[in-house]
């Protein structure tokens, strides 16, 4: 497959909104403002209502252990975490992978992270309490910490990916699946899924999951920077189900633009890590294509025209390439 750029080369306002590519200010005010309201943000911002809602809604996600939202609980957490082989802590407010601490295995005193290091009693504590006093929360506010089960990370995607673990992200506007991508951890990205750090971004077909376009840092590329595999040759398993639990989103939040982030289990298939009624606009420089007349189609649509997930899902594949 050759990779094909879509969008201008020369960048300029005039030239971008040609392209139909939407832009922060009209994103913000055009469909975060006017989709979201404020009273929803929690169902995406605290991690634990979002788990809740998913196992409430039957959507696929890692299991959950407990949560820890006062100093005096910090010192038992080994027994939170003593009948389970491996857990991830996350900040409850977090954002952006900040905080985030995986343990692979543990013996009830040394942990074990997935590059073999190992951490003892100490170290957790202080990082549950750092946890708490906010230093990762969105706005420095007093914060949780959520302990979850590992997903067991499906080797598929071994080839294209450096260490860190790949997601896809969907967008997500009215239920319908707009625009997709998978995020591949670099060397230079220190195996995180991050694009400002110098992941890959790889655009994917709304209709099938097949690659459409690959970009680091704003460029085109072809193959991964330290593996060398073609993107072309990148396949995304289980896309149906992808669709599915992103669409399914929609139906435990009235949150109307929001993205999915979803991971592959070895046994269980596609799982939802988390949501964000904030999605970042890099999706659309992985696509090579602009965001907004895909908007647009979906809003022009009149209320009710496709009331079931699948209905949405089937309008997406057949309008989205």
């Amino acid at each position: 497959m050759k990779f094909s750029l879509k969008l201008p080369p020369i960048v300029s306002p005039r030239r971008l909104r040609e392209a139909g590519v939407l832009g922060m200010n009209q994103r913000n005010h055009a469909y975060i403002m006017r989709y979201n309201r404020r009273a929803d943000y929690p169902d995406v911002d605290d991690k634990l209502r979002t788990k809740e809602l998913a196992i409430r809604y039957n959507v696929s996600t890692a299991g959950l252990i407990g949560s820890i939202a006062y100093q005096y609980q910090v010192k038992g957490f080994r027994q939170l975490v003593e009948n389970v082989p491996d857990f991830v802590i996350k900040p409850g407010h977090g954002s952006g992978g900040r905080g985030i601490l995986v343990f692979t295995r543990h013996d009830g005193v040394n942990f074990y992270k997935p590059n073999g290091t190992v951490c003892d009693y100490g170290l957790i504590y202080e990082h549950i309490s750092n946890i708490l006093s906010g230093l990762y929360s969105l706005g420095g506010q007093v914060d949780y910490a959520l302990f979850e089960r590992c997903i067991d990370f499906s080797d598929v995607y071994s080839r294209f990916s450096y260490q860190g673990v790949p997601d896809v992200r969907l967008i997500v506007f009215r239920g319908y699946p707009v625009m997709a991508m998978i995020r591949l951890a670099t060397k230079e990205s220190d195996g995180r899924a991050n694009l400002h750090q110098g992941a890959v971004g790889v655009g994917l077909s709304i209709r099938d999951g097949h690659p459409l376009f690959a970009a680091q840092h704003n460029r085109a590329i072809t193959h991964h920077p330290d593996t060398g595999a073609a993107f072309s040759e990148l396949h995304v398993p289980h896309w149906e189900e992808h669709l599915n639990l992103a669409a399914r989103c929609a139906e435990m939040t009235p949150l109307g633009y929001f993205g999915a982030d979803i991971a592959t289990d070895r046994q269980r298939g596609p799982l939802l890590l988390e949501l964000n009624a904030r999605p970042g606009l890099a999706i659309q420089i992985a696509n090579g294509h602009g965001l907004l007349a895909r908007l647009r189609l979906v809003e022009s649509l009149p209320a009710g025209a496709h009331p079931t997930c699948a209905e949405k899902i089937a309008f997406a594949r057949e309008n989205f390439a």
